[in-house]
């Protein structure tokens, strides 16, 4: 049987063969679709792209961080995006939220492209950086107010925007208390509502659990899904807790050596180990050769991220 998808992005339309039980798609030049390729195509088929990567490479003096990478994320997907220490999956997001510039190849957001719209890019997207973004000395509403007005949300707008984060993020009653006097969960939460404050479609995170611990980590997780159930926001996230992205992320990506080496569901990642009793971190290990390593005071957050970001 043949099946003809339309496509978009200038990406010609494949055919997809069945034959028994095995799958195959072909380009319309008859050439097959095989590999990471072949699985991030057919699920993009069917779950509408907003970032969509095609041949990403960046090269830093001569070395390649990000080498020809090329995958979508649907409409609403929690995408988890992993790689060990210097694997690219930092390099490629900061291309991405347009913080640098790729040598070649090009990636669209929610239809606007990272090179030629960078400005608009930027308006669209919300960013939680592993670093801590919120400043101590000042309250949660005065955090969130700073942002709205970078922002530029209008100032007639603004009180009800923030209350209404806050609201949501259940910190409503901690509105006036400094920032410095929060725990690590109540502090990631703080940078996620100032992400969050524009309404943007895609929220880009980087390592948003790190240093909090498991119920602060659940917590965190419970208003990054209502968030996508709500507005269908779209988050892409990194992690080094495998247990985390095998159970809250729709598909995973696995970068190794600046390259893309592995996409798809968890179920399908681990199937292809050919363990039936494989874990996300064994697929890990399966596809890397390599393994992953591994809440407190507003100190304790600031500390922690502090040396992850200088172990690298």
């Amino acid at each position: 049987m043949i099946l003809c998808l339309n496509t978009k992005n200038d990406i010609a339309a494949p055919a997809i063969e069945i034959k028994s039980s095995s799958l195959q798609l072909y380009l319309s030049d008859n050439r097959p679709i095989t590999g990471v390729d072949k699985t991030d195509r057919l699920y993009n088929h069917l779950m509408p792209e907003i970032i969509s990567v095609r041949m990403l490479t960046k090269k830093f003096n001569g070395l390649t961080a990000v080498n020809e990478v090329t995958f979508g994320v649907g409409k609403g997907e929690v995408f988890a995006f992993l790689g060990e220490n210097g694997a690219g999956k930092s390099t490629t997001i900061k291309m991405l939220i347009t913080l640098l510039a790729p040598t070649s190849g090009e990636a669209l957001v929610d239809g606007f492209r990272i090179t030629r719209d960078a400005a608009r890019v930027r308006e669209i997207i919300g960013y939680v950086p592993q670093m801590i973004s919120v400043d101590g000395t000042l309250t949660a509403f005065e955090n969130l107010m700073l942002m709205a007005k970078l922002y530029d949300i209008p100032k007639k707008d603004r009180d009800n925007r923030i209350r209404e984060v806050l609201r949501f993020l259940e910190l409503e009653k901690e509105a006036g208390i400094l920032v410095r006097k929060f725990s690590g969960g109540m502090i990631r939460k703080l940078e996620i509502g100032q992400a969050i404050l524009h309404r943007p479609p895609v929220l880009f995170l980087d390592e948003p659990t790190s240093g909090l611990d498991p119920v602060a980590r659940r917590n965190v997780w419970q208003h990054l899904n209502q968030l996508r159930d709500r507005y269908q926001t779209t988050i892409f996230f990194t992690t080094h807790y495998m247990e985390e992205a095998e159970e809250v992320s729709d598909r995973v990506a696995i970068m190794h050596g600046g390259k893309l080496v592995a996409i798809g569901k968890v179920a399908e990642l681990k199937s292809r180990t050919a363990n039936p009793h494989a874990t996300l971190e064994d697929a890990f290990i399966y596809f890397t050769g390599a393994t992953m390593a591994g809440g407190g005071t507003f100190r304790d957050t600031k500390r922690a991220r502090e040396m992850e970001r200088k172990l690298g």
